[in-house]
C-alpha cells in the first residue's frame, strides 16, 4: 500500500461532488486550493462510490464531533471517533471501511497550491513530512477551539473576494493548534511507549516506503539494525500478525491497484515490483488471493 491507488486530490473531489452541490452546498466548500467540510458527511459517502483505496497528495485536517469512521490508513486499521483531531498528509493511502450514521465531521483540505503561511523549511513539525498521518484524542476545549477556527475559515471562504492572506493566516493558526497538541501527545507517548511498539511503528513506516521493491524481512531487519528473528518476534507480539504477512499485505494491495487501475502488462508490473519473472509473480499473487492476475484484472 505504498503508492498511488486512485489519486483523490481536491480537484478530483470537486469533479465528483459538483453534480451534487445543490444537495450538499450547505455543508461543503470546494475551490482549486481549499476544501471545507462543515458537519455533514454526505460528501464522503459520494466519494466512496469511487471504490477505494485512495491516495492523498495534500494536507487534510479533521475534527470528529460525533460518531466514528473505521478506516485503514497506511496498512493499519483505525477508528476515528468523537473527540479526536485527525491529520491525513501527502503520501497517505486510505481505505474507508465504515461511517456511523451519526457521524459529524468538520475539517479542511489544502491542495499543493494553497498559499501556506510558513517560510521555506518552517512548516510546523507535525506537518513537515516526518509523519503521514496522526490522530489525537484531546480535551473538549481543544476540540471546540479547532471547530471555532474551522467555522471562521468557513465564514471567510463564503465572503466575496476574500483576502487570501487572511485565509492563509487562519489556516496557519489551525495547523499550529494541531501541531502543539501533536507534540504534547508524542512527548507523553515517548515517556510511556514500549520499545516493542516503537519497533512496530518503525517497521510499518519502512514497509510503506519499500515493500514494492523489498519483499523480505531481512531488508527491514538490516535497516533497523536488528536480527530477523528478533524483529519477527516483536512484530508478532505487537500486532498478532507476522512481519512477512505485513509485507505481503502491502505488496498485494499495490499489485491489485496496478492491475485494476493501470494498463501495464503483468510482465511490466512483475519487473517494477522486483519479481524474478512473470511466472513467479503470478504464482505469488494466486497463492495470496486465489486468483491469477488476469482473473483479478477481469473481475
Amino acid at each position: 500500500m505504498s503508492k498511488q491507488p486512485k489519486l483523490m486530490s481536491l480537484s478530483r473531489m470537486k469533479d465528483i461532488l459538483e453534480p451534487h452541490l445543490s444537495q450538499i452546498h450547505e455543508n461543503i466548500y470546494l475551490s482549486q486550493e481549499l476544501a471545507i467540510i462543515h458537519g455533514d458527511p454526505r460528501a464522503f459517502r459520494l466519494v466512496l462510490r469511487q471504490q477505494p483505496p485512495f491516495a492523498i497528495n495534500d494536507h487534510r485536517l479533521g475534527i470528529i464531533l460525533q460518531g466514528e469512521i473505521r478506516v485503514n490508513v497506511n496498512l493499519v486499521e483505525k477508528v476515528f471517533s468523537k473527540g479526536m483531531l485527525v491529520f491525513i498528509g501527502p503520501g497517505t493511502i486510505i481505505n474507508p471501511v465504515r461511517f456511523s450514521e451519526d457521524l459529524q465531521i468538520y475539517g479542511i483540505g489544502l491542495s499543493p497550491d494553497f498559499p501556506m503561511p510558513f517560510a521555506a523549511g518552517q512548516m510546523p513539525p507535525a506537518f513537515n513530512g516526518q509523519v503521514r498521518d496522526f490522530q489525537l484524542r484531546v480535551k473538549e476545549e481543544d476540540i471546540m477551539t479547532a471547530k471555532l477556527m474551522v467555522d471562521t475559515i468557513w465564514h471567510l471562504a463564503h465572503q466575496p473576494d476574500y483576502n487570501r492572506q487572511t485565509m492563509s493566516s487562519l489556516v496557519g493558526a489551525l495547523m499550529y493548534h494541531y501541531d502543539g497538541l501533536y507534540r504534547q501527545h508524542t512527548d507523553q507517548q515517548q515517556n510511556t511507549q514500549s520499545r516493542e511498539q516503537s519497533i512496530f511503528d518503525r517497521f510499518i513506516y519502512l514497509v510503506n516506503q519499500h515493500a514494492v521493491k523489498e519483499h523480505q524481512i531481512g531488508f527491514y531487519a538490516d535497516k533497523m539494525c536488528l536480527t530477523e528473528r528478533y524483529l519477527g518476534t516483536v512484530i508478532r507480539q505487537a500486532s498478532g500478525t507476522t512481519a512477512k504477512e505485513w509485507i505481503d499485505l502491502a505488496l498485494i494491495t499495490r499489485i491489485k491497484v496496478e492491475l485494476r487501475h493501470t494498463d501495464k502488462s503483468v510482465t511490466q508490473i512483475a519487473e517494477e515490483m522486483n519479481f524474478p519473472n512473470p511466472s513467479f509473480f503470478s504464482k505469488y499473487f494466486k497463492r495470496l488471493t486465489n486468483m491469477t492476475p488476469a482473473e483479478f484484472r477481469e473481475g
